[in-house]
């Protein structure tokens, strides 16, 4: 566990450049398509009025400003500006939440929060074991960790039925990838999980899986236009010349089409909640 600070620097830029800037355009969005699976990881945090506590990886705030409705003095942080300059402005009025622009995997927090929260922003960490020793040491000693992260990409069709739509078009990779590498399915096993926190000195670990149904947009353009704009498919289209990109997006179409109706293109998504204690 040798890693630096800057070991988490690929990933600082990503979340600074033009990803950010579309999930800051996209907030309400992003924060509609999350709604049920925030609701579900707070309800098993359990943040209480008058607690301390840190949300990691906050984002535009939305966790934040909801732990902090319910009575508790919240710190959110994140390693993106851009978010955060959004999640500011939206607490502006208030004095139970800030927002530090900081990597929680170094940044030298007080040992004074009675949770430590996290909405999908844990798995981004180039060294984890080392990540979550350290967000341990800001625990309070009776202090608690609770955090959402998605389960396989095969366990998401959400994602996987556009992805498998998409990968004709898409060039092959040199190697295959490291499923445990920072991104948004690094926590997809489970067993990986429990041993970095036990690792890091977590007790009382428990594994909840959870699911729900995921709304890419009220119409195939609106979901399409999620997904080139948010999400991990955005990085592969990106890259592709625009005769292919169009072709990639027609596929992508011709296989959302089926999970269109009057509730929008809906499919479904798979979660894991974790929650431990400081041990």
């Amino acid at each position: 566990m040798s890693a630096s600070p800057t070991d988490n620097q690929a990933q600082i830029e990503f979340w600074n450049g033009p990803t950010a800037r579309a999930w800051v355009e996209s907030q309400q969005r992003m924060d509609q398509l999350l709604a049920v699976l925030s609701a579900r990881a707070l309800g098993r945090a359990a943040p209480r009025s008058g607690e301390q506590v840190l949300d990691i990886g906050c984002g535009c705030g939305d966790t934040s400003l909801a732990m902090a409705d319910l009575g508790a003095r919240v710190t959110g942080v994140d390693v993106s500006a851009p978010m955060l300059a959004l999640a500011r402005q939206r607490g502006a009025a208030r004095d139970d939440v800030i927002f530090i622009e900081a990597d929680a995997s170094s940044h030298p927090f007080e040992q004074v929060y009675d949770l430590a929260f996290s909405r999908f922003g844990v798995m981004f960490f180039a060294d984890p074991y080392r990540a979550f020793a350290h967000i341990r040491s800001a625990l309070a000693p009776e202090g608690r960790l609770c955090f959402i992260c998605w389960q396989s990409p095969r366990d998401n069709p959400w994602l996987s039925v556009p992805s498998a739509a998409a990968q004709p078009f898409l060039p092959e990779p040199e190697t295959a990838p490291d499923p445990r590498a920072p991104g948004p399915f690094a926590f997809a096993d489970p067993d990986y999980v429990n041993d970095i926190l036990e690792r890091a000195g977590f007790s009382a670990i428990e594994v909840e899986p959870c699911t729900a149904e995921m709304a890419l947009g009220g119409s195939l353009d609106e979901a399409l236009e999620f997904l080139i704009r948010n999400g991990p498919m955005s990085r592969v289209l990106a890259d592709l010349d625009e005769e292919t990109r169009a072709r990639a997006l027609a596929a992508v179409r011709s296989e959302l089409t089926p999970h269109a109706g009057d509730r929008g293109v809906v499919l479904g998504g798979a979660c894991w909640i974790i929650g431990a204690r400081r041990g």
